[in-house]
């Protein structure tokens, strides 16, 4: 990371964090951005082991509450630089601060960010039917939507190069010879998911769906709900780019289904009627219309169908890809399973019923 490829506001910090003794990189990061903090005094609470990164607050005070001075540290991913494009992400956030709809970030280190504390709880199957909770995702994700990035950035959507940057590191054949096997039986071959890649670009390319700034991974945990407040927040927005207005809400509505690998039930999946109803929400503050017409809400219903096979795509290889690269003790090839049995499952069905 250099200090050209950050705002002007950012600080960096030229320092790596070790996986393996995080708190004592976090500490000569603080040195530099908090640099009244007494070293001794600073408490840390490991929010997320993630998938993908590691997610650590600093704090002085005994426990964590509202008002007290908090920063949260998140630690990159080992070979995750090969999936995200760490400068559009600084670039997205800082803009999104600009609206009132990112937090701040007060830090950049060789691998991760320093940034402000949203507090609140994470969303999960039960709380984001909440009707409430409903309204504030819908409206908040609309608002996201009608933020313009500098003309300099292409209004094309990320979609298809994310995925075909997904292929091309899934390898022809896997280091582990256990893995290959596996891969083999559940997906046959590398060729066989391109090809699938050009039917489903093929149909989806035809979509009307408006081009906006998207979260694109606007899971449960990327969800803060501040009760007292009365607002939710977004987080991580490692893939936010131009994409299609359904496929982040047809994104969002897969991820009703469950927190885990284990817990996936497609019993929750929202039905057409709850479905319908988020999405008047949204149009009303996307559109800026009290009461968007009926005929416009079934549009962006039907995208929504068409759009959610890209989800389970996309997430599909982005797991296979994992399942190669990554050393984190995550079940990556029954995740893609499940996304791509999805995908499998449904496409026949809603392209024989939207399209």
């Amino acid at each position: 990371m250099s200090l050209a490829r950050l705002a002007v506001s950012d600080i960096f910090v030229p320092v790596e964090i070790d996986e393996n003794n995080i708190y004592s990189g976090i500490r000569k990061v603080l040195e530099t951005i908090k640099p009244i903090w007494s070293q001794e005094k600073i408490n840390f609470k490991l929010f997320t082991d993630g998938i993908t990164n590691k997610l650590v607050a600093c704090y002085l005070s005994d426990e964590i509450t509202e008002g007290v001075d908090i920063v949260l540290v998140r630690i990159y991913g080992n070979k995750t630089d090969l999936l995200i494009d760490r400068t559009a992400e600084i670039r997205n956030i800082t803009t999104l601060n600009g609206h009132g709809l990112a937090p701040k970030i007060f830090g950049v280190f060789k691998n991760g960010l320093v940034y402000e504390y949203y507090p609140g709880v994470t969303l999960n199957v039960d709380i984001v039917r909440d009707l409430k909770v409903v309204a504030m995702v819908a409206q908040h994700m609309a608002k996201m939507h009608k933020v313009e990035l500098g003309k300099e950035i292409t209004k094309e959507p990320m979609l298809w190069d994310k995925i075909e940057q997904f292929l091309c590191l899934i390898p022809e054949s896997f280091a582990n010879e256990e893995k290959q096997i596996r891969f083999a039986s559940s997906f046959g071959s590398v060729t066989r998911l391109r090809i699938e890649f050009e039917r489903l670009k093929s149909k989806l390319t035809k979509s009307e769906s408006p081009i906006v700034f998207a979260h694109n991974d606007l899971l449960l945990g990327n969800v803060i709900y501040n009760e007292s407040k009365g607002m939710v927040s977004f987080i991580d927005f490692e893939y936010a780019a131009y994409n299609y207005q359904a496929y982040d809400i047809a994104n969002h509505f897969n991820e009703y289904v469950g927190l885990s690998v284990y817990d996936i039930d497609y019993n929750r999946y929202p039905d057409k009627e709850f479905q319908m109803y988020w999405i008047r929400l949204y149009l009303s503050e996307y559109l800026c219309q009290e009461s968007p017409g009926d005929a416009e809400v079934e549009k962006v219903y039907v995208e929504v169908q068409q759009l959610s096979l890209a989800s389970h795509f996309l997430w599909g290889i982005w797991s296979l890809v994992q399942y190669e690269l990554s050393d984190i003790d995550f079940d990556f090839a029954t995740y893609a399973e499940i996304r791509l049995n999805r995908y499998f499952d449904q496409k026949d069905k809603i392209f024989k019923e939207c399209i």
